[in-house]
C-alpha cells in the first residue's frame, strides 16, 4: 500500500467514482468532499498528502479555496482541475503556487501521473541517481587507471562534481561513502599527474593547460575585443567548482551561461600567488623580477595583494588595451559592497570593471577558527549550503542583478579552491618557514616525501628564489602539514578544516564562466 491519502474536492464528486476506484486499486486512500468549505473543515481534522481541487464549485470557488489552503497548509501539493482554459485562471492558480494543472475531462492515468510527479519524484529520481552512479563508478574507476591528460582530468573532475551533487540529493549514505573513496583515489592520481607534469607545463607552455597567469588573455581579452559594451570581471576568492554549480541556477535567472570551463590554478594555490598571477598575466618569479617593489615574499612583512590594479593595468597595456578605462574594487565587507552597488550605473562608462569579492575565503578561515561556523559547515554539503545561503542574501547578488538589469556582460572566476584536510603530514622547518598548512617554503625543510610534491629549485616552477637553499613543498591528497612540537593538539585543531595552497582537484581545477544578461 502507498499509505497516501488524497483529498478530492469537487461538487460533482459522485460522478468521479470510476477515478476514485482506480486510485484505490493502486493503493491510495481517497476522501471526497463536495465544496471548498467542506475541504477546509476536513483538513483541520485529518492529515492528507495531496489535494485535487475543482476550480468551478458553488460557494467558495476553487481559487478562493486554494488561497485558504495555502495560508493554513502551505506544504500540501494542490492539483487544480478545471473546465476552463482561460489564461487568467491559470495565472491565478499558478501565482497561488499550485503543484499541477489539469483540464477536464481528465483520465485516470493523467491523475496517477500527477500524483507520482508531486509525491514520488524525489524517491524515483534518487533511486535512478544511485543506479546511474553505480554504473558510472566502474567507468570512472577504469578512467583513473588510464593515462589521463590535462583536459581529461578537467572533464573527470567535472563529472565527479556532478555525481557528488546528485548523490547529495539522494541522502544515500552508503553511496556517499563509496563516492568519497573514489574521489580520494582520484585526488591521489591527480597529485601524481601534477607532480609529473607541472614543471614541463611551465617550460613548454604550448603543452600546458590554461593557468592563472594566462586566464585573462584566454577569457577576458576576447570578450573585451568583441564589442565596446562594458565587461565586468568578477573574482570570488576561494570559490570551488562545486560551489559555483550550486550558485549557477541563481544566476541563470538573470544571465545566459555562454561558456563554462575549469582552468588550473598555479602553485601554491593561494591568493598571494594565484591572484597576483591572474592580474599580472605573469608567473610570480616574473612579477618579482619586473616589479621588485610590488612583490612581497612569504618571509617579508606587508600586504601581499595590494597591487592588483597596478598589475592589471600593466597587463592591459602590454596586451593592446592601454586606452581601456577600468575600475577596480575589492569588497571585504557589506558596507563596501553597498558602495559598489551604488556605483554600478557609473561603471557602464568604463570598458572593464574588476570586482574582487572576498567572502568564501573568509568563511573558509572562519570555519577553522570559529566554533559556530564549524557547526554550520560540518562537511562538504553543509559548506556548499552556507556559501549558497550567503550568496542569496549578499550584496554581490544585488550587484550582479543590477548589472543584468542594465544588460551587462560578466566573466566570473576565482583564484583557487580549497580541500577538506583529514591527514597530518609531519614537517620540520626553521623559524622563517611560512605558516600555510598546504605548502611550505623555507630552508632545510624535512618532510614525508610520499605525501608532498617537493621543488628544490623554485625557479623551475617560476617562483621567487629568496636564497640558494630555499625549497617549496606542496601537500598532496588531503594532507596538511603539522610540526612535531605539540603535534596532537595541532592535528586535532586543523583536521577536517578547509585549506588551500597544495595539490588537489578542488584546489587546482577551478571555474571560469562567461555570462550575458537575459535582458
Amino acid at each position: 500500500m502507498n499509505n497516501i491519502t488524497i483529498l478530492w474536492a469537487d461538487d460533482e464528486i459522485d460522478l468521479l467514482k470510476p477515478h476514485i476506484l482506480f486510485l484505490e486499486e493502486k493503493g491510495y486512500e481517497v476522501v471526497g468532499t463536495q465544496s471548498g468549505d467542506d475541504a477546509i473543515e476536513l483538513l483541520d481534522k485529518q492529515r492528507v498528502d495531496i489535494i485535487f481541487l475543482d476550480e468551478n464549485m458553488p460557494g467558495l470557488s476553487g481559487l478562493e479555496t486554494l488561497e485558504l489552503i495555502k495560508a493554513k497548509f502551505p506544504s500540501i501539493p494542490v492539483i487544480m482541475i478545471t473546465k476552463s482554459e482561460e489564461e487568467y485562471i491559470m495565472e491565478e492558480a499558478i501565482g497561488s503556487k499550485i503543484s499541477d494543472y489539469l483540464i477536464k475531462p481528465v483520465n485516470p492515468n493523467q491523475i496517477l501521473l500527477s500524483i507520482k510527479k508531486n509525491l514520488d519524484t524525489t524517491k524515483l529520481v534518487n533511486a535512478k541517481s544511485t543506479s546511474n552512479y553505480q554504473k558510472e563508478f566502474r567507468e570512472i574507476g577504469m578512467q583513473l587507471n588510464d593515462r589521463l591528460d590535462k583536459d581529461e582530468w578537467a572533464e573527470l573532475y567535472q563529472k565527479l562534481v556532478y555525481w557528488e551533487l546528485e548523490l547529495e540529493k539522494s541522502k544515500d549514505s552508503s553511496m556517499e561513502e563509496i563516492f568519497e573513496m573514489q574521489k580520494s583515489e582520484a585526488n591521489k592520481q591527480f597529485g601524481k599527474f601534477v607532480e609529473k607534469n607541472y614543471t614541463d607545463w611551465l617550460t613548454n607552455p604550448e603543452d600546458a593547460p590554461i593557468m592563472s597567469h594566462n586566464l585573462m588573455a584566454k577569457y577576458v581579452f576576447p570578450e573585451l575585443k568583441k564589442n565596446k559594451e562594458p565587461l565586468f570581471f568578477i573574482v570570488i576568492d576561494n570559490l570551488r567548482y562545486d560551489q559555483w554549480k550550486v550558485l549557477r541556477p541563481i544566476l541563470s535567472e538573470d544571465y545566459w551561461i555562454d561558456k563554462e570551463d575549469v582552468f588550473y590554478s598555479i602553485l601554491p594555490t593561494t591568493t598571494q600567488y594565484s591572484r597576483n598571477a591572474i592580474f599580472a598575466g605573469m608567473m610570480p618569479s616574473e612579477i618579482e623580477k619586473r616589479f621588485p617593489d610590488k612583490w612581497i615574499n612569504d618571509e617579508e612583512e606587508g600586504g601581499r595583494n595590494l597591487n592588483e590594479k597596478f598589475f592589471v593595468e600593466n597587463q592591459l597595456a602590454r596586451s593592446g588595451f592601454s586606452d581601456s578605462k577600468i575600475t577596480y574594487n575589492k569588497v571585504l565587507n557589506v558596507s563596501y559592497g553597498n558602495k559598489v552597488l551604488r556605483e554600478v550605473p557609473s561603471m557602464f562608462n568604463a570598458h572593464l570593471n574588476i570586482i574582487v569579492y572576498n567572502f568564501v575565503d573568509m568563511l573558509s578561515h572562519a570555519r577553522t577558527d570559529t566554533e559556530i561556523v564549524k557547526e554550520l559547515a560540518t562537511d562538504e554539503a553543509a559548506y556548499r549550503s552556507v556559501v549558497k545561503s550567503w550568496f542569496e542574501h549578499s550584496t554581490l547578488l544585488d550587484i550582479l542583478k543590477e548589472i543584468a538589469a542594465r544588460g551587462g556582460r560578466l566573466v566570473i572566476t576565482t583564484d583557487h579552491g580549497s580541500i577538506r584536510v583529514k591527514e597530518a603530514s609531519k614537517i620540520v622547518g626553521d623559524k622563517d618557514t611560512n605558516t600555510n598548512l598546504r605548502y611550505k617554503q623555507g630552508k632545510s625543510l624535512q618532510y614525508q616525501e610520499k605525501e608532498v610534491f617537493a621543488v628544490k629549485n623554485p625557479e623551475e616552477i617560476h617562483l621567487p628564489k629568496v636564497n640558494v637553499s630555499q625549497s617549496f613543498v606542496f601537500a598532496k591528497d588531503d594532507y596538511f602539514f603539522a610540526y612535531p612540537n605539540n603535534y596532537n593538539h595541532y592535528v586535532n585543531y586543523y583536521k577536517d578544516t578547509f585549506q588551500h595552497g597544495g595539490i588537489s582537484l578542488d584546489e587546482m581545477l577551478i571555474p571560469v564562466v562567461v555570462l550575458s544578461a537575459k535582458k
